[in-house]
């Protein structure tokens, strides 16, 4: 349904930079991070815009944005993102703040118009809920082919970019080779297998080696640095509202 969806709705071939900047803004909206009254706006503009996402996949199958289980599965990946990028890549989340964001994403599945019959009612039956998708539900399709290609490839320079091409190449190019390294590393093997993306014992050393070095520099970054600006700027308000 999400793979349909994307194929047949989705302007990202045409504006990669832009269908990426929309996204980190409505992204910043919709966790509240600028107030509740803009992710409530927020969420209630997402209902909107896949309110007519609708249609039929390659293989007949109708299918719907608003679709409680495709729905709950681009919201899950949020959450799981966030807990599997800390536990890879820097400090695991202590498992009291991991059931505390817990908590907040399943009150934000209820603010996007998630039935709570849908969503999982604690972190253990997340858990299983994520696995199970994972397992049994995610299929190969036509989307994520493509995906696939494009991870092989740089992003064209973002609008505006005052520099010659070359230079953009000679930051695209390594940049691109390493984040497919660190996507596919980061995949459960079940999926790698699934989507036919090699991964040998070579590969599986230089990820957990990049990871390690990862997880050195995390811990010796200071406070500030720690945070995003718009993360760093919610934090001190929460002080001051405290």
């Amino acid at each position: 349904m999400v793979g349909a969806g994307v194929a047949d709705h989705s302007e990202f071939l045409e504006d990669r930079w832009g269908r990426l900047l929309r996204t980190v803004e409505s992204t910043t909206r919709f966790l509240g991070y600028r107030g509740d009254a803009a992710g409530r706006r927020e969420t209630a503009r997402l209902r909107e815009v896949h309110r007519d996402i609708k249609g039929v996949d390659a293989r007949g199958r109708r299918y719907h944005a608003l679709n409680p289980e495709a729905y709950l599965w681009v919201h899950a990946t949020l959450l799981h993102g966030m807990l599997e990028a800390q536990r890879l890549f820097a400090r695991p989340v202590p498992p009291a703040r991991a059931a505390a964001l817990f908590e907040e994403w399943r009150q934000l599945a209820f603010a996007l118009g998630v039935a709570e019959r849908h969503v999982p009612e604690d972190p253990a039956a997340f858990r299983r809920y994520f696995d199970a998708m994972v397992n049994d539900r995610l299929e190969d399709n036509e989307t994520v082919r493509l995906l696939i290609r494009l991870d092989r490839e740089p992003l064209p320079p973002p609008p505006r970019w005052p520099l010659p091409d070359v230079a953009w190449q000679g930051l695209a190019v390594p940049t691109t080779a390493m984040l497919r390294r660190v996507g596919v590393g980061s995949l459960p093997p079940v999926l790698r297998a699934r989507f036919g993306l090699a991964w040998s014992a070579a590969d599986e050393w230089g990820f957990r080696r990049f990871a390690q070095a990862m997880r050195t520099a995390d811990a010796a970054l200071v406070g500030p640095l720690r945070y995003t600006p718009i993360a760093a700027r919610a934090m001190r308000a929460a002080r001051h509202r405290r």
